[in-house]
């Protein structure tokens, strides 16, 4: 799952990068709390998903229902991203974001 059909070459693998996201409300199907740094859910891109961890702006100290934020997010396995690649957020079987990768780091 989730494999890549591509020039050899053109795409790399990443782990760490920087999105712009958005956290569902409750009456989105979101989440009910706040989400803190170290968070660490699901991130679906395309048809695969990878655990990572969050790590929010300096002087955030939390991320609400119906935020805006750019974080930063690091996921434990390599894949297949590039700027512009949207992607959903999940917890326990629910969507709880959506995002957009706006800038790889690593």
């Amino acid at each position: 799952r989730g494999q890549v059909l591509a020039k050899p070459g053109t795409i790399h693998p990443h782990t760490k990068f920087t999105a712009e996201v958005y956290v569902l409300t409750k009456e989105e199907g979101g989440r009910h709390t706040p989400f803190f740094n170290g968070y660490r859910p699901q991130f679906y891109f395309r048809t695969t998903d990878v655990t990572g961890n969050i790590e929010l702006p300096e002087g955030t100290e939390m991320c609400m229902p119906g935020d805006n934020v750019t974080m930063k997010i690091e996921l434990i396995t390599p894949i297949a991203i590039e700027e512009g690649l949207r992607f959903a957020i999940r917890e326990g079987g629910h969507t709880v974001g959506a995002g957009v990768v706006s800038a790889i780091e690593k």
